[in-house]
């Protein structure tokens, strides 16, 4: 374990580098914190060292672990702005749903391709991609409402309604050789209750996405 000495040097050092990179003068820190600008002083010159609960309360302020501030060394995490590590994590919220999608687009093509390799080519196999699209559209939705929910959710419930109503009409189609398109009059009344719904239950929901607002 490091000493007392040291402890304070690579705090007081990682406070002084931190608040530099924000652009904030140790009075802005300190009144953010409700300390004078003296104590950030001593802090940053290693005089003292603040409490656990100071030390929590910076680490918020500079959106950072609080074993960034007691660490000699430190990772790549912080190397840039809050703002580019949020466009990356969003970056990486969008390829883990692509992925998602595309994972039950290849559940699909696997039974297409089991079907054909039992059956022989029927074109009622091709079902199995028509399914896929409501499927997508449910995954689309839960991971949306996890990371950005808004008004995206509206339109991918309303997509995932009428992809129900297709697929309901062409499987009539294929397996009892009818054709039933008044079914798609259902989403009209459909169509409305989404939309009431999300305007009583969550107004934000027809409003621009939490992440694309930070």
């Amino acid at each position: 374990m490091e000493a007392d000495g040291s402890v304070k040097s690579i705090v007081a050092r990682n406070l002084a580098d931190l608040r530099m990179k924000r652009g904030m003068t140790q009075l802005q820190l300190a009144d953010a914190l409700n300390y004078s600008d003296k104590a950030v002083s001593k802090w940053e010159r290693a005089e003292s060292l603040p409490d656990l609960e100071v030390l929590i309360r910076i680490a918020d302020i500079y959106e950072v672990d609080l074993d960034y501030l007691i660490s000699a060394e430190h990772d790549d995490r912080y190397s840039s702005s809050p703002k580019e590590r949020k466009k990356r994590a969003k970056r990486n919220y969008y390829f883990i749903i692509a992925m998602s999608i595309l994972l039950v687009w290849l559940i699909a093509s696997l039974v297409f391709v089991i079907l054909v390799g039992i059956h022989g080519y029927k074109l009622v196999f091709g079902l199995s991609f028509l399914y896929a699209v409501p499927i997508s559209c449910i995954v689309l939705l839960v991971l949306n409402s996890v990371w950005f929910g808004g008004r995206k959710n509206f339109y991918i419930i309303s997509l995932l309604m009428w992809s129900c109503l297709a697929t309901i009409v062409i499987t009539f189609h294929a397996f009892l050789g009818k054709f039933f398109p008044l079914i798609f009059i259902l989403g009209i009344p459909g169509q409305l209750i989404i939309v009431l719904w999300c305007l009583l239950n969550n107004p934000n929901h027809l409003k621009p996405n939490r992440l694309e607002n930070r």
